[in-house]
């Protein structure tokens, strides 16, 4: 049977941030800590906390800058180190020392940051469709068909992004859900379109914030993006038992980003789902949760 989902709690943290989060289960029990990424919010993982709220303290928090969270104004205060500290307080307002961490996209970006610095703070990381910083970096800077797929986010990071992606009644930040411009996905319903455009009719700025706030993004004439090669791989290297799941049919981030990955993941398994697009959590959750499970078991 699955877990009640209970929304509406509010953790305020010391750093002066309050995050919103949702939760599965009982407090106590192992904490299994979802996170989102663009444009979502905690319901994102609303399959998931049902499915193991039963066994775990399922918990997704609405990052800063999305939903019922607090929205800062000042794109610095999106920079990755402060999101990795919201976490690492969540998770200590939580009462937890040590926890599993399960991200996808921004969320993952996030994840992989917070296992770098804070690997002493987490058992295990899973990852879907979020490419570890060091090999995006690496990919940014000198592939050109990764610089072609990744323009989206020079245009986020513009001025003004955000009026354009809330225009027509959220038009075109439906379509990055809904199909991309190519036939609806069954997963973008009526309720899932409900609860998405009441997210977004909150603010977008927060959301977009995080693409200006990185240093990594294709370069430009006026910002050269993550030209830093200098730094070394095993400055970004993950201890954290790893295991990534990726739909292999990401137009945006593509499987490449997989290439060299255990070179800088000391414990890592990957699943690949060829047909399995960027929303591959919404598309095919039921094996989404069969494979967070075994990862759990390993």
């Amino acid at each position: 049977m699955p877990a009640a989902i209970q929304e509406g709690q509010y953790a305020p943290l010391p750093n002066g941030t309050r995050l919103h989060y949702a939760s599965a289960g009982e407090k106590g029990k192992p904490l299994l800590l979802f996170v989102h990424g663009f444009p979502e919010f905690w319901y994102e993982w609303e399959v998931q906390l049902a499915e193991f709220g039963g066994e775990y303290y399922a918990v997704a928090p609405d990052l800063r800058g999305f939903n019922l969270s607090d929205m800062p104004s000042d794109a610095a205060a999106y920079k990755p180190r402060h999101i990795v500290d919201d976490l690492r307080l969540l998770a200590e307002h939580l009462g937890y020392e040590k926890f599993v961490m399960v991200a996808h996209d921004w969320g993952g970006a996030i994840a992989w940051n917070f296992a770098i610095a804070l690997p002493q703070l987490l058992h295990k990381l899973v990852i879907v469709n979020a490419p570890h910083p060091y090999l995006f970096m690496r990919a940014l800077a000198g592939d050109p068909a990764q610089q072609k797929a990744s323009a989206y986010m020079n245009w986020l990071r513009a001025e003004g992004s955000e009026a354009a992606l809330a225009k027509d009644d959220f038009k075109m930040l439906e379509s990055f859900l809904n199909g991309l411009g190519q036939s609806p996905t069954p997963w973008f319903t009526d309720e899932v379109r409900k609860r998405y455009h009441a997210c977004w009719a909150r603010g977008l700025t927060g959301g977009v914030n995080y693409y200006r706030a990185s240093p990594l993004h294709p370069p430009t004439a006026d910002h050269p993006g993550p030209l830093r090669l200098e730094l070394k791989a095993d400055d970004f290297r993950v201890r954290v038992p790893t295991r990534v799941i990726w739909g292999e049919s990401d137009v945006a981030l593509p499987k490449s980003l997989l290439d060299g990955l255990d070179e800088v993941v000391d414990d890592l398994r990957v699943t690949r789902i060829p047909e399995g697009s960027h929303w591959v959590i919404h598309e095919q959750p039921a094996r989404v949760n069969d494979l967070i499970r075994g990862y759990l078991a390993d």
